[in-house]
């Protein structure tokens, strides 16, 4: 089968095609013919060895969240399943390839009317919106900001706070990115590459101030966002895209009493994890929640796919189909 290779961290040529063997199910697995592979960013950072978490031993194929239909049914695996279409998630690695094995208690299925494309999305960005903004309580009429507000998970969580009630901030880097995220609900946006932005955040929140801050960015502009914050307000960090966490200290976080959450809080298991992604699912059915898929590549360009998002070119959520790659 087709796939897609990193031998070595580095740019997004790293990333390569080739062949690989055709992956049989083991004890209570499935096969899945992949059609579509998400691209959530830090596989940027897993690619060029900058991620900021443990990088995996080289070569591999990259590759975490992929949909598709199930072929074939392994020893226990229930063959009811062939046949059915599934989002899954593979334990880091193996997803940028025409066919993957995977265990069956991590398969969610795709309600009907709901695009396998528009699950993929969901899968990953779903699962963190749905968590993130459960663990924020946001309450009708709280002002809330939402950095990266034109990214995968970004876009839910401007959707998810306007079917809250809250009045949302977005932050984004270009006007497209804002115009998107105003289209989505939010009242107010900034360009947060402009200085003073979160002067602008504080002024359009007014009296009543930023009661909920979304960090999925971290460095400079988390911290701007987190002093936006009035006192007593939320903030959630549950990402680096920017290269590093957002940095508070202790002090200034209880003399402010700001409660701060971060990715270990947003899940009580990962039975819990699962039931976010399938909750996101189900809301997406419902008509309630929209990804924004902004681009999608053949799996062959996934080096081109890893470059748009480096370059901040990207809307919303980046996909690979294995269409072209067959």
């Amino acid at each position: 089968m087709r796939a897609v290779w990193l031998r070595e961290f580095g740019g997004p040529d790293t990333l390569v095609p080739g062949e690989a063997p055709d992956p049989r199910p083991g004890p209570g697995q499935v096969v899945i013919e992949v059609a579509v592979i998400g691209i959530p960013f830090v596989e940027t950072q897993v690619r060029s060895g900058s991620a900021p978490v443990p990088l995996p031993p080289l070569p591999i194929i990259p590759g975490n969240g992929v949909g598709g239909t199930v072929v074939e049914a392994g020893p226990g695996a229930d063959p009811a399943l062939v046949g059915a279409r599934v989002v899954t998630s593979l334990k880091g690695s193996g997803g940028y390839a025409e066919r993957v094995a995977a265990d069956t208690g991590g398969l969610i299925p795709v309600p009907p009317g709901l695009e396998l494309a528009d699950a993929v999305a969901l899968l990953a960005d779903g699962r963190t919106a749905m968590g993130v903004m459960r663990a924020a309580a946001v309450q009708p009429g709280e002002w809330v900001l939402v950095e990266s507000a034109a990214g995968g998970v970004g876009s839910l969580l401007v959707q998810l706070a306007v079917n809250a009630g809250a009045r949302v901030i977005a932050a984004a880097s270009s006007p497209r990115k804002l115009d998107l995220a105003a289209g989505l609900g939010a009242e107010a946006t900034v360009n947060y590459t402009e200085d003073g932005w979160g002067a602008r955040v504080r002024e359009a929140a007014g009296d009543a101030g930023v009661r909920v801050a979304f960090d999925g960015v971290g460095g400079a502009i988390g911290r701007t966002a987190f002093e936006s914050l009035a006192r007593g307000g939320r903030f959630l960090m549950f990402g680096a895209a920017g290269g590093s966490l957002t940095h508070a200290t202790i002090a200034e976080v209880f003399w402010r009493g700001i409660v701060l959450l971060t990715g270990g809080q947003f899940y009580s298991s990962p039975a819990d994890v699962k039931a976010m992604a399938e909750a996101a699912l189900a809301e997406a059915a419902a008509g309630r929640l929209r990804p924004v898929i902004g681009q999608t590549f053949p799996l062959e360009r996934a080096a081109d796919a890893h470059a748009a998002i480096e370059a901040r070119a990207t809307l919303g959520k980046t996909l690979l189909t294995t269409t072209e790659a067959r």
